[in-house]
C-alpha cells in the first residue's frame, strides 16, 4: 500500500508547495510511483507541473480537476489522474512516475456546498472511498494542502498516515506549528466516529511525523528555531497530537533563486540546469530529503526538552 503524506502547515509562504512538487519529483526519480493530490484552492501545484495553457484548459472546462468528484456523477478520482504530467513543449514526458490529481479555482466552492448533517456526504469521507481505487497503483500519494483545516484540507488529514510540517527558521513558524497540533486534534475528534478500523491504512487520521526546515536563510539562526520546535514536538507527543517517532528532518532546505526560476520556467527544481557556480545546488538538497524520507525512520530525534529553554 501506498505511503500517505500530508504537506501542511498553518503558516503561508513556508513554501509547503515546493517542497511538496519537487520531493514528489525526487521520488519519482528514485524509481517511486508518486501520485501528487492538489487540495489547494490556489492551485500552485498544478499550474506549475501542468504549466498555465494546460491548465488554462482544465480551468475553463469546469470539470477534470479534484471538485469534480464531489459532484455526483461527474466523474470520479481515477478519472482525475493526468499520467506522467510533466512535460516538455513538444509533449514529451520528463517524470516518468509522477501523476498528478489537478485543482482548479472551483475548489473553493467545497465550503459551502456541502454540509456536514449526513457523515457519508462529507468531502472527507468521498475523497477518501475513491482513493482506495488508486492506492495500491503507488509507492507515494502526496497531499499538497493549503494553509488551513477547512474541508479540502481535511480531505488530506483524513487519508493520509503522515503529516509532514514546512516551516521557516522565525517565530511565526513555531506559533503557526502549535496551532495545527490544536487543530489536527480537534479533527481527529470529530471525525473518529465515522472512521473504521484500517480505515487510511493505518487504523487512525493522520499524524505528524516530522518538521522539515524550508527556505532557509544563510543567516537565520536556525539552531535556535530547532530547538524551539524541538520542545513544542515533545510537547505534541506527550499529548498524543504527534507520532512517537515524530522528528526533525536532518536535511534543510535553503532558500535559493533556483526555486524562482523553476516555478517560471515551468519546471520542478530537480529538472533544472545549474547556470554558472550555482551556490548550494539545492537539487541535491530535494534529492537527499527524499531519501531521508524514504528511509522512513527518525533522522533527527526530538530531544527531551525543558521548557524553559534560554530564548523560548
Amino acid at each position: 500500500m501506498a505511503r500517505k503524506i500530508s504537506f501542511l502547515s498553518y503558516k503561508g509562504g513556508v513554501g509547503k508547495t515546493c517542497l511538496a512538487v519537487n520531493l514528489s519529483v525526487c521520488l519519482a526519480q528514485e524509481g517511486k510511483r508518486v501520485l501528487l493530490v492538489d487540495l489547494d484552492t490556489q492551485s500552485n501545484a498544478s499550474i506549475w507541473l501542468l504549466r498555465l495553457k494546460r491548465w488554462n484548459r482544465l480551468n475553463e472546462a469546469g470539470h477534470g480537476a479534484l471538485y469534480s468528484i464531489f459532484s455526483p456523477g461527474a466523474a470520479t478520482l481515477p478519472d482525475c489522474v493526468i499520467r506522467d504530467v510533466v512535460e516538455d513543449s513538444e509533449g514529451a514526458k520528463l517524470v516518468p512516475g509522477l501523476d498528478l490529481v489537478p485543482t482548479c479555482f472551483n475548489l473553493v466552492d467545497l465550503e459551502s456546498d456541502f454540509e456536514d448533517g449526513n457523515p457519508a456526504s462529507r468531502p472527507y469521507m468521498i475523497f477518501r472511498e475513491q482513493l482506495r481505487e488508486l492506492e495500491r497503483n503507488y509507492d507515494y500519494i502526496v497531499f499538497d494542502c493549503p494553509p488551513d483545516t477547512l474541508k479540502a484540507a481535511q480531505c488530506g488529514i483524513f487519508s493520509c498516515d503522515e503529516i509532514y510540517v514546512p516551516a521557516n527558521a522565525d517565530t511565526l513558524s513555531l506559533i503557526a506549528f502549535t496551532l495545527l497540533g490544536e487543530k489536527i486534534q480537534k479533527l481527529r475528534w470529530a471525525s473518529n466516529a465515522y472512521r473504521t478500523n484500517g480505515s487510511n491504512g493505518a487504523g487512525g487520521p493522520g499524524e505528524i511525523r516530522g518538521v522539515i526546515f524550508n527556505s532557509v536563510d544563510n543567516e537565520a539562526d536556525v539552531e535556535v528555531a530547532e530547538m524551539r520546535v524541538r520542545v513544542r514536538l515533545n510537547q505534541f507527543r506527550s499529548y498524543g497530537q504527534a507520532s512517537s517517532q515524530a522528528r526533525i528532518f536532518k536535511t534543510r532546505i535553503p532558500r535559493t533563486s533556483m526555486v524562482e526560476r523553476a516555478v517560471s520556467v515551468g519546471l520542478p527544481v530537480p529538472l533544472l540546469s545549474v547556470n554558472g557556480d550555482e551556490a548550494g545546488d539545492v537539487r541535491l538538497n530535494y534529492r537527499d530529503l527524499a531519501r531521508e524520507l524514504m528511509k522512513g525512520e527518525p533522522a533527527v530525534a526530538a530531544e527531551e526538552l525543558h521548557e524553559n529553554v534560554a530564548g523560548f
